[in-house]
């Protein structure tokens, strides 16, 4: 498990190498729900998502070696930036696995930091871009930097959590997407460990709710995903130690549609001026789902935290 220690120590490494987000208060989101409404906006973090925190951390503690054999991760896009930020702080090599039907955006923008690409399965085949991670791990001895499932990852985000509750140190409940588990592995371990009363909810795609099914089930489970928007919540399976976390922290799930989650990226882009990818906008879309059990009235904070948006498509989803 994470301890206070750890997220301090990923603090103090991140430190003045990402922003400190702002948690905005969204009030006409807040009053469709009945809730009083923060946004924390991860989707304004560098390289547009909360990926570094994680990546830089994990990397900072890596061995010159390791370094030196070059790093690699897989991603649909925002690890995939966040990991090519975080090695190019470090001068090292960085590979990455991503779908081939990858948004050219987030694509561009890794290979923008320096990374190099390969694009290999689909969104709907994910766990054969894990495989292909694996067999160039063998062939060229990268040093892996798990998008997710990995101790030091999961203690830099969990410095969202930590911002969260200095910034509204009475908030109620905490809605946060799921992918791989990385994201709100951190949130909750920092919040369960400083103000355990503070409810975590989970929000995941019902295209493959894999931490839920993997709760069910009692170990990982692979899911078979179907094509969603959220392609950034869109890992075929959680890993051991997020999953190990989530059962300990995480107090309730709740799974949203594409419909929902392009409803609540209208309205935060109507709203709150704010331009989320669909995985940013899918706590949003949990909260108003109505599907969560909170009482009327309290202090809600939904974690965006993307906003790698390929522009193409805003305008299609807005028509919607």
């Amino acid at each position: 498990m994470i301890t206070l220690d750890d997220i301090r120590n990923g603090r103090r490494t991140i430190h003045g190498l990402v922003h400190r987000t702002p948690l905005m208060r969204a009030t006409a989101i807040g009053e469709r729900a009945n809730v009083e409404l923060f946004l924390k906006c991860e989707n304004l973090q560098k390289t547009g998502s909360f990926k570094p925190r994680g990546q830089i951390n994990n990397i900072a503690h890596l061995r010159d070696a390791e370094k030196a054999r070059g790093i690699i991760t897989v991603s649909a896009g925002n690890a995939a930036q966040g990991c090519a930020f975080a090695a190019r702080m470090v001068g090292a090599k960085c590979v990455v696995v991503m779908p081939e039907d990858a948004p050219q955006a987030k694509v561009e923008a890794t290979r923008g930091y320096g990374a190099q690409v390969v694009q290999h399965g689909t969104h709907t085949t994910m766990a054969s871009m894990f495989d292909k991670l694996a067999e160039l791990q063998r062939e060229h001895g990268y040093t892996l930097s798990h998008p997710f499932n990995d101790h030091h990852v999961i203690a830099g985000q969990a410095s969202i959590g930590v911002e969260i509750l200095e910034d509204v140190p009475d908030v109620d409940a905490v809605f946060v997407p799921i992918g791989g588990g990385g994201l709100i592995a951190g949130i909750a371990s920092a919040i369960k460990l400083i103000s355990p009363r503070v409810k975590v909810i989970g929000v995941e795609s019902v295209t493959g709710p894999a931490m839920q099914e993997s709760i069910k089930a009692g170990q990982v489970v692979r899911v078979a995903r179907e094509y969603s928007i959220a392609d950034g919540i869109g890992a075929p399976f959680v890993g051991d130690l997020t999953l190990e976390i989530a059962k300990q922290y995480v107090d309730e799930y709740v799974s949203v549609s594409d419909a929902e989650i392009i409803d609540a990226l209208k309205w935060l882009l109507q709203r709150a001026k704010l331009l989320v990818e669909g995985a940013g906008a899918a706590s949003v879309a949990g909260l108003l789902s109505g599907r969560a059990h909170i009482a009327n009235g309290p202090r809600v904070v939904c974690v965006l935290s993307g906003g790698n948006m390929d522009l193409k498509r805003v305008s299609e989803f807005i028509a919607q």
